[in-house]
C-alpha cells in the first residue's frame, strides 16, 4: 500500500510511545511519498507529536520509507519480501513457517498492507508471532473495508483479538478503522474485545464505503504461545457448557 498521511499520523504518534531497541521490520519494501492534498497536514502531525522537521526531512531519493521509520526512531528497519525486485534484504515466504534464524529476533514488526496479498494468512500470523521476540510488538494496517480488487483479502477486528488476544495471549494496545481519507466523516473507530460482551461487533453505520484500514498494535509477552486454533468469540460463548467437537483449551505450549 505505501505509507500514506494517515499511516505517517499513526506512525508519529507511536514514535511518542514506543521505541525499539532491537531488530525492526518492515514486510515489503513500503514507499513513503508526501500527498499533495494533505501536505500541510504533515507538519501539523510533526508538531502535535513533538517531533523535528519538515516533511520533506523524512523522504528519500528513492520514494522508499526507511529514511522515514529511522528518523521516527523505528531504527534501521530491514525489509522482507517474497522476492527481491524491490532491494529487499530479508527474502522469505510469508506462506511458510520463517527461517529459524529469524524466530525471535524483532523488537517491532511493521505490516502495511502485505498480509491481505498473502494466501495462507495463517500462516503468516503464526510467522508474525514467531519473528518477534517477547516485548516486542506488530504493528499493522490492511484492508477492512473497500479495498475491493486490491487483496485477496480483507480483514476483520474480530480476527486480531481471537488471535492474538485470545488465541496467543498478547497484548492489544489498539485496534481500531481508520479511513484512508483523514476528512472522512465516519473518522477512527475503536474497536473492543467482542468476548467481553459475548456478541458480535455493532457497527453498521459506524464504517463508512470508502477505502478503510484494519489498524492494529499487538505485544507478544513472556506468556503468550502459539494456539492449535482460534475460536470466534460469539461462537465459544454460545458452546460453554454444551459437548463440543474437540478439546478447547488453548495450551502454553501448543504449537512450539
Amino acid at each position: 500500500m505505501g505509507i500514506d498521511y494517515v499511516l505517517f499520523d499513526r506512525l508519529a504518534e507511536l514514535s511518542t510511545r514506543f521505541a525499539p531497541q532491537g531488530r525492526t521490520l518492515m514486510l515489503g519494501r513500503q514507499k513513503f511519498p508526501i500527498q499533495t492534498k494533505h501536505r500541510k497536514r504533515y507538519e501539523a502531525t510533526l508538531q502535535e507529536h513533538g517531533i523535528e522537521g519538515k516533511r520533506f526531512d523524512f523522504l528519500q531519493e528513492d520514494g522508499y520509507a526507511e529514511t522515514l521509520m529511522e528518523k521516527l526512531g523505528f531504527g534501521a528497519m530491514e525489509t522482507m519480501d517474497f522476492s527481491d525486485y524491490e532491494g529487499a534484504t530479508v527474502l522469505d515466504d510469508l506462506n511458510k513457517r520463517p527461517k529459524k534464524s529469524l524466530e525471535n529476533k524483532f523488537d517491532l514488526i511493521f505490516d502495511g498492507g502485505t498480509v491481505e496479498h498473502v494466501f495462507n494468512v495463517p500462516a503468516a500470523l503464526e510467522g508474525l508471532y514467531r519473528m518477534l521476540k517477547p516485548g516486542g510488538r506488530l504493528v499493522s494496517a490492511n484492508g477492512l473495508n473497500g479495498w475491493y480488487g486490491h487483496g485477496m483479502y480483507q480483514f476483520n477486528p474480530e480476527l486480531v483479538w481471537t488471535f492474538w488476544r485470545r488465541a496467543c495471549n498478547c497484548n492489544v494496545i489498539d485496534c481500531r478503522a481508520i479511513p484512508v481519507d483523514p476528512d472522512d466523516a465516519f473518522g477512527h473507530v475503536a474497536f473492543s474485545d467482542p468476548a467481553e460482551s459475548g456478541v458480535r461487533l455493532r457497527l453498521k453505520n459506524q464504517i463508512g464505503p470508502g477505502r478503510t484500514y484494519l489498524y492494529y498494535e499487538v505485544e507478544k509477552t513472556e506468556d503468550s504461545h502459539l494456539p492449535d486454533f482460534a475460536l470466534q468469540s460469539d461462537y465459544e460463548t454460545r458452546w460453554q457448557g454444551h459437548e463440543n467437537a474437540g478439546d478447547t483449551r488453548l495450551t502454553s505450549d501448543a504449537r512450539s
